[in-house]
């Protein structure tokens, strides 16, 4: 259920739209904001659903926006896409209560400038919310956290594409020989396994470390990086 506030808002106000889909914790946020930023931020709506928080933020144009990640008709990232492609000016926060794993850099995609936890303080959360209103992004630790192991896991996502690219460069049988030499196995143990004399081996390995300006130890490390 939307709720508009009557509050009249002075240009020194900060202007915030609060969605979750627990009224209680609208009205403790709503209550808790107002005394703890001394009238500084004042509560114009209040939202169940991310639907109704685009609805809001396209009505009533707050400063702020403070979405929590997980709600029913539409989450918060979801939400954050809506806000930001009619209110550009608006800026969100994500409010969450678990380790926000696989959704910053989402959120930061789609156009939140911060991620808050419902575990902070209030006096921590008026100066999130102060400082995105003036334009600095806002993150908690532990979101600043899950970014740089997203970062990673990225970076070494990219890495594996890459050397699977290179290895699949190479014909199949070619390939295959890289494999086993990569897993340990000798040329005799290959060539068993393959059934193909120890000779073909040494020539795909030859061939392999020739087309791709590698030793047998950098291939080695190229398919223990594809993950073969």
């Amino acid at each position: 259920m939307l709720v508009i506030m009557g509050n009249v808002t002075d240009s020194s106000t900060i202007r915030l739209l609060i969605a979750d889909d627990d009224p209680m914790v609208c009205q403790s946020l709503t209550l808790l904001l107002t005394q703890g930023s001394h009238g500084l931020i004042n509560v114009v709506a209040t939202c169940h659903n991310g639907q109704e928080a685009v609805e809001a933020a396209r009505d009533i144009h707050p400063d702020v926006a403070l979405l929590d990640l997980d709600m029913p008709v539409m989450d918060g990232i979801s939400a954050t896409r809506g806000i930001k492609s009619t209110e550009p000016g608006v800026h969100v926060l994500i409010l969450t209560s678990v380790n926000p794993r696989n959704n910053v850099e989402r959120a930061i995609e789609e156009g939140a400038e911060g991620f808050i936890s419902k575990a902070d303080d209030i006096n921590a959360m008026v100066g999130y919310i102060t400082e995105a209103n003036a334009g600095h992004p806002q993150f908690s630790t532990s979101s600043n956290q899950q970014l740089l192991e997203d970062m990673r896991e990225i970076r070494l996502s990219t890495r594996q594409d890459e050397a699977r690219r290179l290895l699949y460069t190479l014909p199949q049988r070619e390939r295959e020989t890289v494999v086993y030499a990569a897993q340990g196995l000798s040329n005799q143990e290959i060539a068993l396994r393959m059934c193909i004399s120890e000779r073909t081996v040494k020539a795909h390995l030859t061939a392999a470390c020739d087309k791709l300006c590698m030793n047998r130890v950098m291939l080695a490390r190229l398919v223990e990086r594809a993950g073969l």
